[in-house]
């Protein structure tokens, strides 16, 4: 089981000597990854229900957090640090250019040294997309076409792609990643599964439900298998408890990453460091 965490880029993480120093004492402790969270603007009163909270709400309860752009932010830590793995949890593809986020990936890619996880998801908070000018009813087939635009111009020397929201014929995108990237699909749903299943090379639910995070499993697995693609090759994450029982649960439905938060402050302290050691010695 690896073990990450989560909301990196929130509460006190948002100034650059705590971020500094709670990347390094993660790394330290033998943290696997470190996991960050987006929205580039949270629309006042927003009445979208938050789906993995039963209030309706995100973290935090207030419409004017600091959320820090995440690739930034993983580029800030990633020059202090090196070797924990850096990830989004989640990146919204269809509010970014595919062409923008590919590059500036890759970029972050190669100067960390093939550290990145790529977490991506379509996104749910419908007045955002209002707000940026981008069509919430079409976010789920435009993720799955950044995504194949996305390896396309990390892949390909010379680079072409053809779709209904992306299209560009013959183009250079460099510089290309130093390997790899995993593109690790977040979600609830079975359509999330499938995304995984057909581009992925991971799947992230956060419904805390086994029952229903194994069917989810096992349907991106068939999809995976569907697509022509080695379900047996799938990395699965969630959110949860990194307690000894609860690792045991989470390891007997397939989960191979674990990610928890264990910040809690509105300070980084040595009380602080000693909460990252202790969940790392768990």
């Amino acid at each position: 089981m690896k073990f990450g965490m989560t909301l990196a880029n929130t509460g006190p993480q948002v100034e650059g000597e705590t971020a500094i120093a709670y990347a390094q004492e993660a790394e330290r402790a033998g943290f696997e990854s470190l996991w960050t969270v987006e929205h580039v603007v949270v629309p006042e009163g927003y009445q979208t229900p938050y789906p993995y909270a039963e209030d309706g709400k995100m973290p935090g309860k207030r419409d004017d957090i600091d959320i820090p752009d995440p690739l930034m932010w993983m580029a800030f830590v990633a020059s202090v640090t090196s070797e924990i793995k850096l990830g989004t949890g989640v990146l919204i593809v269809p509010q970014r250019n595919f062409a923008v986020t590919a590059k500036a990936v890759a970029t972050l890619d190669r100067l960390s040294r093939g550290r990145v996880l790529l977490g991506v998801g379509a996104g749910w908070l419908e007045e955002e997309f209002d707000a940026l000018g981008v069509p919430f009813a079409d976010r789920g087939d435009i993720t799955d076409e950044h995504l194949h635009a996305y390896r396309a111009l990390w892949q390909q020397d010379v680079c072409s792609f053809e779709g209904e929201h992306v299209s560009f014929d013959r183009v250079y995108c460099r510089p290309q990643p130093s390997g790899h990237i995993p593109i690790i699909v977040g979600g609830d749903s079975k359509r999330a599964a499938r995304r995984a299943g057909e581009h992925g090379d991971g799947f992230f639910p956060v419904s805390g439900d086994l029952d229903e995070m194994a069917m989810l499993f096992d349907h991106a697995k068939r999809c995976a298998e569907k697509a022509g693609r080695d379900p047996d090759k799938l990395d699965f994450t969630t959110i949860g408890a990194a307690t000894p029982e609860w690792v045991e649960k989470y390891a007997a439905i397939g989960i191979t990453r674990l990610i928890t938060n264990p910040m809690s402050r509105s300070k980084f302290d040595d009380f602080s460091r000693d909460i990252i050691t202790a969940y790392a010695d768990a």
